[in-house]
This record gives structure tokens, C-alpha cells and sequence, in this order.
């Protein structure tokens, strides 16, 4: 099972590829979407979806999983989020692919057991879980990694991070 995982974000969109070999993970790619600030929306928004559907052209993912919108204290912060968000649930759909959804709160709790944990912890947890020797990069790549571990968890049924193996 290929699971393509997103953290989508109007100036960065990160994205994270695992195999899930029985419960067993590894990683197949991960990186940053990087968009011109100084683009307008529709320009940043296609740049993602031609880069997100390039990778799914190329890694042939079975099922996509996109972190949920956070509840910004901006709603204009909130709105342009959610377009990045569609661009990457579009990308899925395009390709007939399952996607699942997850808020940022169970994707952190999956991974760590703590709804509210660090963006550092977070990431510790997907190089352990991943048995990375090197840093996955970016903050955005790392999430999105663990937004496919947690999306890997639910579909076998693990509830905490002990439980994968």
C-alpha cells in the first residue's frame, strides 16, 4: 500500500510518500510544493496541483490522506488555506484516488499520544517511526509524512504509536 500524504499550505504544500508493507513503513519520497508569494492565488494554487499530480503520476499512490483545515484566528489566513487544501483533495480525486481527511489534533495524537505536541515532536516521532537516519527536512515535509503514518495507523486500526511496529 503507497499513501500519499499532504500538508497543504498556500506558500508551502508538503508532501510525504510511504509503503505500508503490513504495518511496516517506509519511506518512498517527501519535500515541499514552494510557491511565489508574489503570485497571484490562481497561479500559486495551479503551480500545486501540477506538482502534486506529477508525483501522483509518478509514485501511483493507492489511497491519499490531507490534513484538515486548524482553526486560524484569521479567517482570510483560513480562507486561502482551504484553496490549497481543495487543490490537493481535487489532485486526489483526478486520479481516483481515496482520500481521507485528518485534523491536525489526531494526526499529533496518533504519532506522539498528545493532541497538542510540538512540530518537533512530531517530527521525532516520524524519523523513529520511519527509521530515518536523516532529517525528513522541512517542518511542512515532515507533517505530511506524519499525516500518511496516521492515515497508515487508522486503516489497520492502531490506535496508539506503540502499537505500530
Amino acid at each position: 500500500m503507497i499513501i500519499f500524504g499532504i500538508d497543504p499550505g498556500s506558500h508551502t504544500t508538503g508532501y510525504g510518500i510511504i509503503k505500508d508493507a503490513g504495518g511496516r513503513l517506509s519511506i518512498i519520497d517527501c519535500g515541499t510544493v514552494t510557491t511565489n508569494s508574489k503570485d497571484a492565488l490562481s497561479q500559486r494554487v495551479c503551480t500545486i496541483y501540477k506538482k502534486l499530480t506529477e508525483l501522483i503520476a509518478e509514485h501511483q499512490p493507492d489511497e491519499m490522506a490531507v490534513e484538515d483545515l486548524f482553526n486560524a484566528k484569521n479567517a482570510r489566513s483560513s480562507l486561502i488555506l482551504g484553496h490549497a487544501r481543495g487543490v490537493a483533495l481535487l489532485s486526489g480525486a483526478m486520479a481516483n484516488i481515496s482520500v481521507a481527511e485528518y485534523a491536525p489534533r489526531e494526526v499529533k495524537k496518533a504519532l506522539t499520544g498528545n493532541g497538542a505536541a510540538t512540530k518537533e515532536q512530531v517530527k521525532f516521532m516520524v524519523i523513529r517511526l520511519l527509521s530515518l537516519r536523516d532529517d525528513p527536512g522541512s517542518n511542512d515535509a515532515s507533517d505530511a509524512l506524519a499525516v500518511a503514518i496516521c492515515h497508515s495507523m487508522r486503516r489497520n486500526g492502531k490506535k496508539l504509536t506503540g502499537e505500530l511496529k
